[in-house]
C-alpha cells in the first residue's frame, strides 16, 4: 500500500503523537508498562520520529528490541555492581524500542501478525534469559562444575516458571479461539475470579504485587538494588538468596494465575 510523503514523514512530533499515541493505546488495561506511561511514552516519539526518516520496517525495530533484550541478560553476566547498572540501562533501551515499533508500525499503518509473534519473542526470550543469567551470576560466573551446577539449575528452572507463566495468557486465547469464542476485551469483569477464595487472594496481593517483578524492566531493578546490597553483605551469597526467593514467588506466581484464570469468566462460553 503506498503511502504519501505527508504521511510517511509527519510535520511535527504533535502530529507524530496524535496518530501513534491515541488514547486507545495509552488507555489499554494492562498492555502499557509503567515505565511507559512515567516518561517513556514521552521520549518515544523524538526516536519514532528519526526512524521513520529512515527505510526500517516496524519488524525491524522489534528486531533491535529484540537484541536489546538479549544484550541485557548478557550483561548480568558481568560480575558485581557494573554488570547490573548495564542491565539496567539496556533493560530501559528495550522498553523504548518496545513503544518506538508500535509508534512505526501505527504511523505507517504496517502492523501485521509478523510484528505481534516478533514483540512476544522478544519478551518471552529476554525474560528466559535474564533468569538463566542470573543462575550463572549466583554461581558466580564463570561457575565450577560440577559444585555450581544447583544455582545454574534453579536458574533455569525460573525461567521455565517464568515462560509457564507467560504462556497461561496465551494459552487462554487459543483455547477460547478453538471454541469459537469473541477475542476478550479489557473488561476486569472478564479477568475477575468467581470463587470466593481465589478472589480475596487476588485482592490480596494488590497491596503486594509480587507478580510483577519478573517483567524484565522489574527484573533488571531488583537485580541491580541486590548488587548494590551485595557490594556490603557479599557475593555471590546474596544472589544465590534472591535467586531462591526469586523462585519460590514465581512459582507462588504461576499457581495463582493458573487459578485466577480458571476461577475466572475468561474460559466459558
Amino acid at each position: 500500500m503506498s503511502i504519501s510523503d505527508s504521511r510517511r514523514r509527519p510535520a511535527s512530533i504533535a502530529q507524530l503523537r496524535e496518530v501513534t499515541q491515541p488514547p486507545e493505546v495509552r488507555q489499554r488495561r494492562n498492555a502499557e508498562h509503567w515505565t511507559a506511561h512515567l516518561y517513556l511514552r514521552d521520549i518515544s516519539p523524538y526516536l519514532t520520529w528519526a526512524l521513520l526518516k529512515t527505510r526500517i520496517s516496524a519488524n525491524g525495530v522489534t528486531g533491535f528490541m529484540i537484541l536489546s533484550g538479549w544484550l541485557t541478560a548478557a550483561a548480568l553476566l558481568i560480575p558485581g555492581f557494573w554488570g547490573a547498572l548495564v542491565a539496567v540501562i539496556l533493560g530501559q533501551l528495550q522498553m523504548l524500542f518496545d513503544c518506538c515499533d508500535g509508534e512505526v508500525a501505527r504511523w505507517r499503518n504496517s502492523s501485521s501478525p509478523a510484528g505481534h509473534f516478533l514483540d512476544a519473542v522478544g519478551h518471552y526470550s529476554t525474560e528466559t534469559l535474564i533468569a538463566v543469567a542470573l543462575g550463572l551470576r549466583a554461581a558466580a560466573w564463570p561457575f565450577q562444575a560440577p559444585d555450581d551446577y544447583l544455582w545454574t539449575t534453579l536458574g533455569f528452572a525460573l525461567a521455565l516458571v517464568l515462560v509457564l507463566n507467560k504462556a497461561l495468557n496465551d494459552l487462554t486465547r487459543v483455547a477460547r479461539a478453538y471454541a469459537g469464542l469473541p477475542r476478550l476485551g479489557n473488561a476486569e469483569a472478564d479477568a475477575a475470579p468467581q470463587q470466593r477464595l481465589v478472589a480475596l487472594a487476588r485482592r490480596a496481593v494488590r497491596f503486594f504485587p509480587f507478580h510483577r517483578m519478573f517483567h524484565s524492566v522489574e527484573l533488571t531493578i531488583l537485580t541491580f538494588v541486590v548488587a548494590v546490597i551485595a557490594l556490603f553483605t557479599g557475593s555471590p551469597a546474596t544472589e544465590r538468596v534472591y535467586l531462591v526467593v526469586l523462585l519460590a514467588f514465581a512459582i507462588l506466581a504461576l499457581v495463582g494465575h493458573f487459578l485466577a484464570i480458571m476461577s475466572s469468566k475468561r474460559l466459558r462460553a
